[in-house]
């Protein structure tokens, strides 16, 4: 597949970017080079190759799920970040209702 000056102008006013006649004479070439890249690689056979979302395999590094019970540094003071709210609703944040 191949583009042509005409090809560049709507693109460029699809895009919204206006173009000078001489910048999209020189995009054709531009766009030809990376439009034959994609058919090259198009070439390639990955057929047998698993999809993958990186080149080195990672694992996720989770932490452990663990309630900090010291009163200081953990969990356990629902009441003490409930005091900071303008409004206390059974345990929770009272908020405004949004939906009319």
């Amino acid at each position: 597949m191949s583009v042509n000056k005409e090809d560049v102008a709507k693109i460029a006013s699809l895009a919204r970017i206006k173009m000078s006649d001489d910048e999209l004479e020189r995009m054709v070439p531009e766009l030809n080079q990376i439009l034959g890249w994609v058919d090259q690689l198009s070439e390639v056979d990955c057929s047998n190759v698993e999809p993958m979302t990186a080149v080195i395999p990672n694992t996720l590094r989770l932490r452990a799920d663990e309630v900090n019970a010291d009163p200081k540094t953990g969990g356990d003071r629902r009441d003490d970040v409930l005091a900071n709210a303008p409004a206390a609703e059974h345990g929770f944040f009272g908020v405004p209702k949004v939906i009319e």
